[in-house]
């Protein structure tokens, strides 16, 4: 096989059908390709180039009906069965908000953007699917058994961009950003962090002090965050499952964040996954990328907010997991609850 540089669409495309069963990322970087790349090159073979920002996509997605949302990023992945619905767009965030499709979007990162279409043995399989620069994924849409699969056809039509071409050259992948603290700013960091009075304003706050999410919560040190054993994870989705602990779980990259609202309740480890399997809602986490876990506190108006964040070895963040204020406030059972979890046996590096 020629270096992945060197390969054309044709070439990827028989590539493909030599390997068909490797999920479309692994198979995508087997060959050194963006998954993007992957599916460019099945341009009118399955594939066709439709816009990708989220005030065109969004409001056709709702014609579908019932549909699986997934974001995801390296080691999690986070699945969601709903209808889209109630899109607000904006310049720099928008939002899906209905109670089900819950996603924050960020749209000068939806730059590619597929409407796939694969036949299987038990019919066509069809999906809408974005990526940003780089190539990598931001968010699919997935269609079920009960979408209104009638409506497939018109949607690509209406979204397709003329005169696409069958490659796709991404731009390089945007370095992971290791954690950023100063430690002659602490007592203006945690001076800052007593102020707060939503989550929302922490990482303005920490970005005024030249820090970040990760060494903020490194450099902080308690009542504000502590660091927690990365086994500890497995530990707390047993605990939620088994008290039916209504929480928030949010995964994202940086063109969108995906969230679950509610209790989980099945949880089953395969290999080195972490998995919620809930109608409705599926998680699957990678237990061995959580390199550090950070029970973290923060002051709201509404009262203090308790999370969970789990981050991989490269700094970014994998999930995490809130108490939540609503429907009922149960923030302090999810509080007491963390607060049992085991905390990290060596220091964290300042």
């Amino acid at each position: 096989m020629a270096p992945a540089t060197a390969l054309t669409a044709d070439q990827i495309r028989a590539a493909r059908r030599d390997a068909p069963t490797p999920r479309a990322r692994d198979f995508a970087e087997s060959l050194g390709l963006a998954e993007a790349q992957l599916l460019a090159a099945h341009q009118g073979h399955g594939a066709t180039r439709i816009t990708a920002h989220p005030d065109r996509l969004m409001p056709a997605v709702e014609g579908l009906g019932e549909v699986m949302a997934l974001t995801r990023m390296a080691g999690c992945v986070h699945e969601k069965i709903g209808r889209y619905g109630n899109y607000q767009s904006g310049d720099h965030a928008c939002m899906v908000l209905n109670g089900v499709i819950d996603l924050r979007l960020f749209p000068r990162h939806w730059v590619h953007g597929f409407a796939v279409e694969e036949m299987t043995d038990t019919g066509p399989r069809r999906s809408l699917q974005v990526f940003d620069a780089a190539g990598d994924a931001v968010h699919k849409i997935h269609l079920r058994d009960r979408s209104d699969h009638a409506a497939w056809a018109g949607l690509v039509a209406e979204l397709a961009l003329s005169d696409a071409p069958d490659t796709l050259v991404p731009d390089a992948r945007a370095a992971p950003e290791a954690a950023k603290l100063r430690t002659d700013r602490a007592e203006d960091l945690r001076t800052g962090w007593d102020r707060l009075t939503d989550t929302h304003q922490f990482l303005m706050m920490v970005a005024r002090l030249k820090m970040n999410r990760l060494g903020a919560y490194r450099l902080a040190g308690a009542p504000y965050a502590r660091a927690l054993a990365p086994s500890a994870m497995a530990a707390l989705l047993d605990r939620l499952a088994q008290g039916a602990l209504p929480v928030m779980i949010f995964v994202g990259n940086p063109g969108c964040i995906q969230i679950h609202s509610g209790p989980i309740r099945r949880i089953e480890g395969m290999g080195p996954w972490l998995n919620v399997l809930d109608p409705g809602f599926n998680l699957h986490l990678r237990g061995d990328h959580v390199a550090e876990l950070w029970e973290v506190h923060k002051p709201t108006r509404r009262g203090p907010v308790t999370s969970v964040e789990a981050f991989n070895a490269q700094g970014r963040i994998l999930c995490q997991i809130f108490g939540t204020h609503k429907p009922q406030d149960r923030m302090a059972e999810f509080a007491d609850l963390v607060a049992g979890l085991p905390a990290r046996a060596a220091e964290v590096p300042a």
